[in-house]
């Protein structure tokens, strides 16, 4: 009995954490130093568990190409997460659900900025796609929001 009096509360503590959303996967990104959308987007995945390390670079554009993103897919920033590409303002729930399935595609893209995604949001709120794309060029719809 007194085994389980000493268990219980780290049982507690790691079942509260698991249904707070804690998550630590680490993701990368690559930003403009004055893109505000994307220190938004970067608190939306700090909130939902992630570790974040942001990089301000003047040529995000380079990154993009030596990632291997369509320019069709560009958005204002791009990110690496567990070998995956991550376009734009995905959100962190599909991101998540990305690194449980790990389908074999090069990553993931939220194109332009649709207003209502992470990091854009505001009092409209647009439809909008999440793709996933590949190496050889395939782009197929991944989300809907």
């Amino acid at each position: 009995m007194r085994k389980l009096k000493i268990l219980f509360p780290w049982l507690a503590a790691m079942l509260w954490a698991v249904s707070a959303g804690a998550y630590a996967a680490e993701i990368t990104v690559y930003k403009s130093p004055t893109c505000g959308c994307c220190k938004l987007w970067i608190d939306h995945l700090k909130s939902n568990g992630f570790t974040v390390k942001a990089h301000d670079t003047e040529n995000v554009a380079a990154h993009k190409q030596r990632l291997g993103v369509l320019p069709e897919l560009a958005s204002c920033h791009t990110a690496v997460v567990n070998g995956y590409v991550i376009e734009g303002h995905v959100p962190a729930a599909d991101i998540k659900r990305l690194l449980k399935e790990k389908p074999k595609i090069l990553g993931l893209a939220v194109p332009g900025m649709p207003m209502g995604s992470p990091g854009m949001e505001g009092p409209v709120k647009e439809a909008y796609e999440v793709k996933t794309f590949d190496k050889k060029g395939r782009v197929t719809t991944y989300a809907r929001h």
